[in-house]
């Protein structure tokens, strides 16, 4: 299949998954932030992305997108909020056509710039991939230490 097709069909899935999301947070309501998903998210990052939607409305629609954890919470936050559904179609699909070619194509010229250097120069190529392998293990143990940190020093952790 072409990319041009995959970026298509992405980008409708995309869509589609949005407008699910938004209309299970619009049927369950708060019953979401006691589910085992909202569990999972967290009542405080929860609120979090409530404070956001409740100021941004739409905008933030779009904005998440762009936004990793952002981009898989806050539709459903959307829906329960029941912030105006035209709006957050309108937002969602500017999203979708903006997000996924942007990723596609970024994605798509990383990983063959990547087998051309590989083609090049297999060393440097294993080089690049180590490097960046290394680079996402410190994120990710940077990230970690400073969720351990704050859980820590949050008052909620006090006896």
């Amino acid at each position: 299949m072409p990319l041009w097709l995959w970026v298509i069909v992405g980008g409708v899935a995309l869509f589609g998954a949005f407008q699910v999301y938004y209309w299970v947070g619009h049927v369950l309501g708060s019953r979401l932030y006691t589910s085992r998903l909202g569990v999972k998210i967290g009542q405080e990052n929860i609120l979090r992305v409530e404070k956001v939607v409740r100021k941004r409305g739409a905008l933030a629609v779009y904005a998440c997108f762009w936004v990793p954890g952002l981009r898989h919470t806050l539709p459903w936050v959307a829906g329960v909020l029941r912030i105006s559904y035209p709006w957050y179609v309108v937002a969602s699909a500017l999203g979708c056509l903006t997000w996924v070619p942007v990723t596609s194509f970024g994605l798509y010229s990383v990983i063959w710039g990547w087998l051309e250097l590989a083609v090049r120069s297999p060393l440097l190529a294993g080089l690049a991939a180590v490097a960046a392998i290394a680079v996402i293990a410190w994120f990710v143990h940077r990230r970690r230490r400073r969720v351990a940190r704050s859980e820590v020093e949050s008052p909620a952790a006090a006896p």
